[in-house]
Formats: structure tokens, C-alpha cells, sequence
């Protein structure tokens, strides 16, 4: 099967279909380095977030590739702890200001309840649904390109979706062989939102599964490929981080291979260690 380059989010919005991932990559010279080296590899979208604290370095790195605005996709997100439709406001412009551009391609908040806290979310609902009147304000005044979601589950989705009648355009979760998040993809499926699967390598632990060696080898590809085209082969878009130059740019290079339906369902349900 042929798999897109570009996806087309519901909002008519193109989409690279593999994005640079900067989720733990230190602010500084690690996270400038290794997005001026992926822009230099083709890269052309870049995920980050406020929480990530490496926005400014990001920044600097794009300016001095000196890559036209409009020919890249940048995304960001709302910080988990930060809710609430004036909060929502003041903390984009802040990530402007840090991108050091003057809109955003996609923008999410990042989870449905700040991090380390009790409880499955709903208690925020209220406010998630301020900051979500605060994206779609955002979007309609041209500020975002598109707006999504990162994190959430079907019970977050829906109370959004009935609150506002604006359906997210993508939710961002964790998903890779062994960790299908099936109730969620079929959601999204159902609502035209596209799934982006962040830790596309289970943060290297996919890499100790059994049979996922075997399997690379028999592609000519190595295990971090064939994780990707996986995750492309059923419509995700996979976004891999790494620091390592080699690495960042066999990455990228997924697009001249096919895994087998049969090899799909084996790595579907791959032996991966488990999250702590």
C-alpha cells in the first residue's frame, strides 16, 4: 500500500505525515541542534510544547535555517496545568513570542488534568472547555491553523465536542506496536480527528520486543523504520524523536517499503515492555 506524504486534516489543512518529535530533547544546544538537523534532513514539522521548555532553541534553530514560514508546519501545545479561556490566551501568545512566529500550524492542550494528579480528568472538564473556546477564538482570528487535542480519551472528546459543536482535528497519544489504544483510534475514526502517536518507539523499550529484529531484518530496514511505516501503514502520523544525526534522518526514511498485512498484525501485537 501507498502511503501519504501529506495528510489533510479535517479543516482542509496539509499535514507532513512524519513530524520531528522534541519531547525530551534539553532546551539549548541539544534541542537547536538536532531541529536545524532535521530541518537539513527534510524534516518540514516540528512538534513541541511549552512543557517541553525547549520552544526558544527551536525558535533559533528554525530562523537560522532560514526556512520560508509557510513552507513548514509547527505545532505546540497549551501547558497541562494551564486551563481556562484568558490562561489559554496569555500562554500562546507567551509560545509566540518563544517560536518567535506569528501563528501556529496546529496547537493542542497537552492533557485533559495536569500531570501527577488523581483521578481520569473530568473534574477539569469545565475548564478544558474554556481553553477550547479560546482555541477555536484563536483559529477563527487566523492565530492557529488547526487545533487538537493531546492525551484525551472518547470520555474527554465527547464533552468538548457537545460544548462547543467544534470537533478537534487531531488528538496526540501515546501509541506504538503493543499499545493500539483502540477505543480512542476508533473515536477519532468516527469524527474525522486525525491520530498523531507520540513515542512511536514506546521510548526505546519497543526496540527489547521479541520478533521486532527479525522482522526489520527481513525488511533491509532497521527496527525504528519499521515502527514508523507501521504507524503510517494504519493512518497515524508517527512523530520520532531522537538527537543522534543518523538516526533523525533514517527516520525520515520510510516511504520505499512495504510491510506485509501478515507482518502488520504480528507487530500490532508486539511483547512491549510496559510504561512504568
Amino acid at each position: 500500500m501507498t502511503v501519504k506524504k501529506h495528510y489533510t486534516l479535517s479543516n482542509g489543512v496539509e499535514i507532513p505525515s512524519v513530524g520531528f518529535g522534541t519531547w525530551q530533547i534539553p532546551s539549548g544546544e541539544e534541542a537547536y541542534n538536532s531541529t536545524l538537523f532535521a530541518l537539513k534532513s527534510g524534516y518540514r514539522h516540528i512538534d513541541t510544547a511549552a512543557a517541553y521548555q525547549n520552544e526558544r532553541s527551536i525558535g533559533e534553530a528554525i530562523r537560522d535555517f532560514g526556512i520560508k514560514r509557510e513552507d513548514l508546519f509547527i505545532t505546540s501545545k497549551l501547558r497541562a496545568e494551564k486551563k481556562g479561556y484568558a490562561v489559554a490566551m496569555q500562554e500562546f501568545n507567551d509560545t509566540l513570542e518563544r517560536l518567535g512566529t506569528d501563528y501556529l500550524d496546529l496547537y493542542l492542550i497537552h492533557a485533559p488534568k495536569p500531570w501527577g494528579t488523581p483521578g481520569d480528568g473530568m473534574d477539569y472538564m469545565e475548564l478544558n472547555i474554556e481553553s477550547w473556546k479560546a482555541f477555536i477564538d484563536l483559529h477563527n482570528a487566523g492565530k492557529i491553523r488547526s487545533i487538537g487535542v493531546s492525551n484525551f480519551k472518547p470520555m474527554h472528546l465527547q464533552p468538548l465536542i457537545e460544548a462547543t459543536k467544534v470537533v478537534p482535528q487531531v488528538d496526540q497519544i501515546y501509541l506504538c506496536p503493543g499499545s493500539m489504544q483502540d477505543e480512542t483510534v476508533e473515536f477519532a475514526k468516527k469524527h474525522n480527528i486525525l491520530i498523531e502517536a507520540y513515542s512511536p518507539f514506546a521510548t526505546g523499550r519497543l526496540f527489547k520486543a521479541k520478533n521486532i529484529n527479525e522482522i526489520a531484518e527481513k525488511y533491509g530496514k532497521s527496527p525504528a523504520q519499521i515502527a514508523l511505516r507501521w504507524s503510517l501503514q494504519r493512518g497515524f502520523l508517527p512523530l520520532p524523536k531522537s538527537v543522534t544525526p543518523e538516526r533523525i534522518k533514517a527516520n525520515l526514511d520510510v516511504f520505499d517499503f512495504e510491510i506485509s498485512e501478515a507482518d502488520m498484525q504480528l507487530i500490532d501485537k508486539l511483547d512491549v515492555p510496559p510504561r512504568n
